[in-house]
């Protein structure tokens, strides 16, 4: 490695906290899918921790490349931003699945809330 590829250290100590700190919101999800006992509950851990560890990757990426090319590189940002639009949407799409599986197998759910329950007329 030359000399024009060194970073400075505080720079370089930035990103090693914020990829540890992206593995340890995965580490805090699997533990969640692990721990939780039904299919709703363990939809969040994963989730969270890992839109919360894609930010952390991508800020980390954003710091070393923009550090690199001495001027700001915000290419990473879009990874992020795409899956903060995409994730709330799939989760929504499982915990539906689910629940009209548990629905058709006559399990014990909440009712399903219709038009006419919801506009609070007669």
């Amino acid at each position: 490695m030359t000399d024009t590829h060194l970073l400075p250290m505080w720079i370089e100590v930035l990103i090693c906290v914020l990829l540890v700190a992206s593995s340890l919101f995965a580490l805090s999800g699997a533990l969640g899918l692990l721990r939780l006992k039904d299919f709703f509950q363990r939809m969040h851990p994963p989730a969270l921790a890992s839109t919360l560890g894609v930010w952390c990757v991508a800020i980390a990426s954003i710091l070393y490349f923009s550090a690199l090319k001495h001027s700001l590189v915000l290419h990473a940002l879009l990874i992020p931003i795409l899956l903060a639009i995409t994730m709330p949407i799939t989760t929504l799409l499982l915990a539906r699945a689910a629940l009209f599986r548990k629905r058709m197998a006559k399990d014990a759910v909440p009712a399903e809330i219709s038009s006419r329950d919801s506009s609070g007329g007669a």
